[in-house]
């Protein structure tokens, strides 16, 4: 890789590592990471494949109280780049991802606890109306989490592209078919927890049609995205007719239409 490749993935790993504590832009999402990854090692391709694949394992991954889901950032970065660099292929992306994702999690854990101390300086200055400090503090705390990311992304691109390639195809067959599979596991159960959560009655339907135009028919992607844009756009004019809503009127409430002023 050259200097600027290095340069541009640090960039790249300071993002997805900011961005999965603010959680705004979702940079942090295996589908973003490996997209921009993969156009900065010219392969931009692969990063899209190795995204959506990762994308559809952390679909169910989420933060729920203090329970930290596996760190999707780190994971993302780093397997892309290994992958890449070495010519490997999905599999072993999953290989890579699942337990980087696991220790992305130890780390982040570790670093969100160190930022605590400037979270307790944030009270501090906000007490003295600082708000310079505030933003200091704020800052600090965010470029600890880029470190996090950024500090492995180093490392690994530094090393020569021949030790990974002879590292991954150390790794046993049976190892990387079982992480295949158990990512596929996962898959379905992220998929499982999205539906539990939007559990709609009334849109039901659609989620049932879709199922049979994926089983019968060759639609790709593309083609259900603009399928599901337009059910939608059917079933807005079904239900509101092109008709604007007007508010009901509270019960007990007469309106009087004579123009005169002493009305109540």
């Amino acid at each position: 890789m050259s200097v600027i490749q290095i340069v541009l993935l640090l960039i790249v790993a300071g993002i997805t590592g900011i961005g999965s504590v603010v959680d705004e832009a979702q940079t942090h999402r295996p589908l973003v990471a490996c997209t921009l990854v993969g156009i900065v090692l010219g392969d931009i391709q692969t990063g899209i494949i190795l995204g959506g694949t990762l994308e559809m394992m952390a679909l169910g991954w989420m933060n729920v109280g203090l329970a930290m889901a596996p760190d999707t950032a780190i994971a993302s970065v780093i397997s892309t780049i290994l992958v890449i660099n070495s010519h490997q292929g999905i599999g072993e992306g999953i290989a890579i991802a699942v337990p980087l994702a696991a220790a992305g999690q130890a780390l982040t854990i570790f670093v969100r606890t160190i930022t605590v101390f400037f979270i307790h300086k944030a009270d501090e200055m906000a007490k003295k109306g600082n708000y310079k400090g505030i933003e200091r503090a704020h800052l600090l705390a965010m470029s600890l989490q880029a470190l996090r990311v950024m500090i492995p992304t180093l490392i690994i691109s530094l090393i020569s592209a021949t030790a990974v390639q002879n590292f991954l195809s150390s790794i046993p067959e049976v190892i990387t078919r079982g992480l295949q599979i158990g990512g596929g596991i996962i898959v379905v159960v992220g998929y499982a927890m999205v539906i539990n959560m939007m559990d709609v009655p009334y849109l039901k339907p659609f989620m049932y049609a879709g199922f049979l135009f994926a089983a019968f028919t060759n639609f790709n992607l593309v083609g259900f995205g603009a399928l599901g844009l337009i059910a939608a756009m059917i079933y807005l004019q079904l239900k509101y007719n092109g008709q604007p809503q007007v508010a009901a009127a509270p019960a007990g409430v007469v309106f009087d239409d004579d123009d005169d002023d002493l009305d109540a």
